[in-house]
């Protein structure tokens, strides 16, 4: 609600966000929750698009950081299930490995989210439902379904390593140290930790739309094999914290000392091929979520997408339910001469940018289904044939 006189001022009150004008009364902007300085109805736009940016961004923060830790939660309790000679669980993941991943490699990409820009429909949806929060259905659905899908990953990768080419052999007190006959267990664990520090990271790279896919998020754009190249570089701060989490992988398998005494792996070779594998079926798999996401969507939630927020007020479509219809009279105010054509098609010359005059009661058939934009027709149908016009405010 916008207002800038005494008379506004219960409005502003009342109203969710009450938004006064700078040159307006006092007491409005007392009453008021915004003031408008610069009286530009244009900085409400800005301002409402820069909140839902920044909405946005915190659920993909949220998402992200959780997703990994399902994912680590499910592989590490699972992974109680290995047992080595001694009938002593083998950890998949070492506790230094799972703090490093938490802290270092998750840390700075998640910052990033934060800072990303405001994607293409941003301005095309409805408002969210606020007792919701972050946590609505899709999100939690993602994190439950993202979070599996990599724990299942990782496991599956800890077991090729050891049971499909290695030697069968859990060894002995492995999650303590060293010694040889932990050789296939600290090739496994570092194959694992490889496999998570690429899902974290590109998992990122996928939270910069959460239903359209990471190759085609610019629905206008002709690049259609380097558009995915192009938003990635968009996002300056996220692009160099992921490129850091993939160059910080290597000295932390390969350097001595540090890989076995502190991260509990040693070296690999061969297994980068069970990563590369397992990263292209992590895409796969995200992708599919995100395509069915969008099947989903665009079957059920067809009605809150407005390709055209101005027109759809009037239209009955996705903000609609939030349109305030008003009937204001304006008797001896009609001019007859402005208006054209007969029916439902007459349109008005006078008519002001941001509102839809109604034709006089007089050529509305309130009987007949075909008349357009009902909520103004059932409006002017009850005000017992008055020479009314119905307004539509937004």
């Amino acid at each position: 609600m916008t207002g800038d006189g005494v008379n506004d001022s219960p409005s502003l009150k009342e109203a969710d966000v009450g938004i006064a004008m700078g040159t307006g009364s006092d007491v409005a902007k007392g009453a008021a929750d915004i003031v408008l300085t610069d009286d530009n109805f244009a900085s409400i736009l800005n301002a409402i698009e820069e909140g839902r940016r920044i909405f946005d961004n915190l659920k993909k923060f949220v998402l992200h950081i959780l997703a990994e830790n399902v994912c680590q939660a499910c592989a590490l309790l699972i992974g109680l299930a290995f047992k080595d000679t001694t009938g002593l669980s083998v950890f998949p993941l070492s506790p230094v490995e799972v703090m490093w991943i938490i802290l270092i490699t998750s840390g700075f990409p998640d910052f990033g989210l934060g800072m990303i820009s405001a994607t293409p429909d941003v301005m095309t949806r409805p408002p969210h439902d606020r007792r919701r929060g972050v946590f609505t259905i899709e999100v939690l659905l993602d994190i439950a379904v993202y979070g599996l899908w990599m724990s299942a990953l990782c496991l599956s990768s800890f077991v090729l390593v050891v049971y499909g080419w290695g030697s069968d052999d859990l060894g002995n007190n492995c999650n303590s140290e060293y010694n040889a006959s932990c050789d296939t267990v600290f090739r496994a664990r570092a194959t694992t930790f490889t496999c998570l520090t690429w899902f974290a990271l590109f998992l990122a790279w996928e939270m910069i739309d959460l239903r359209r896919s990471f190759f085609r998020m610019q629905p206008g754009s002709k690049n259609y094999f380097t558009q995915w190249a192009i938003d990635a570089w968009k996002e300056k701060f996220l692009f160099w914290s992921i490129i850091f989490g993939f160059v910080t992988i290597f000295p932390i398998i390969y350097v001595p000392v540090l890989n076995e005494k502190v991260f509990a792996h040693t070296g690999i070779s061969w297994e980068w091929g069970i990563v590369f594998v397992e990263a292209l079926l992590f895409f796969l798999g995200v992708e599919a979520w995100k395509w069915a996401k969008r099947v989903w969507a665009r079957h059920y939630l067809k009605d809150d997408v407005a390709h055209d927020p101005e027109n759809d007020l009037e239209a009955g479509g996705a903000f609609s339910r939030y349109t305030t219809v008003m009937t204001t009279d304006t008797v001896g105010s009609t001019n007859e001469k402005g208006r054209k054509g007969s029916g439902k098609n007459q349109v008005w010359e006078n008519e002001r940018p941001g509102e839809f005059r109604t034709p006089r009661n007089d050529d509305i058939r309130c009987d007949k289904e075909e008349v357009e934009r009902p909520l103004i027709r059932k409006e002017l149908c009850e005000a017992n044939k008055s020479p009314y016009f119905a307004t539509i405010k937004y």
